[in-house]
């Protein structure tokens, strides 16, 4: 048993591991436009997602994406029955809904949390996780909260006020939160998506006259 759960979070370290590498995009983002963000992600987005469906409809698709990356899916990412996306693809598409529809500077602070905390509370949850909240557990939901409360502190600011400050604190708690709750939206959909809502929101009600710098940021 313990063999196994070795073997389990050795993979889970080599998935997060590449979901991490998927922080180049807000880091990306930070120095390019939006238009110019939107015509990388889009194709690269549609290409990942009919290879993903491809892999439950056409027998030759499936036999090389699950020799290339079966080993990295998880049970549910390759339930034919179901046919869920698979983690990479909802992570795409995660990024170009926020490039679409949040302000740059929301969509940077958004998606590093999804990248850096989810892989934090995954892998010290799995390690350590003892105690329930919600349905996670304690200690990696206490870790997303900690590593997106950094990431939210260090990411770009307006003007670098106690009300941006303010607005981080509560984009780590929401993320936390929505992780933690795992409801039956994709988290890699759901984290930033609900991070980027509330950012949007309290930006409108403090900050309603400078809305536009958001997305002219580090342009």
């Amino acid at each position: 048993m313990d063999e196994e759960k070795n073997i389990d979070y050795s993979a889970e370290l080599i998935r997060k591991g590449i979901h991490l590498c998927s922080l180049s995009i807000p880091v990306i983002y930070y120095f390019i436009s939006r238009e110019m963000a939107l015509k990388i992600l889009v194709p690269l987005t549609a290409a990942f997602f009919v290879v993903d469906l491809l892999r439950y409809y056409h027998q030759p698709t499936a036999r090389i994406f699950y020799k290339l990356f079966g080993w990295l899916l998880r049970t549910h990412e390759q339930n034919h029955a179901v046919k869920r996306l698979n983690g990479a693809t909802y992570v795409l598409i995660s990024a170009t809904i926020c490039v679409l529809i949040f302000p740059k500077l929301i969509t940077i602070t958004s998606f590093a949390i999804l990248i850096i905390s989810d892989s934090t509370a995954a892998l010290i949850g799995r390690r350590y996780g003892k105690r329930r909240f919600f349905r996670k557990s304690m200690e990696g939901s206490t870790a997303f909260f900690i590593s997106a409360l950094v990431v939210s502190f260090v990411t770009p600011k307006l003007f670098y006020t106690p009300i941006e400050y303010g607005i981080a604190a509560c984009a780590a708690v929401v993320g936390t939160v929505i992780e933690a709750l795992s409801i039956h939206i994709d988290d890699n959909l759901s984290i930033p998506i609900s991070i980027g809502v509330v950012m949007w929101v309290l930006y409108n009600a403090f900050y309603p006259s400078s809305l536009s710098l958001l997305s002219h940021i580090a342009r």
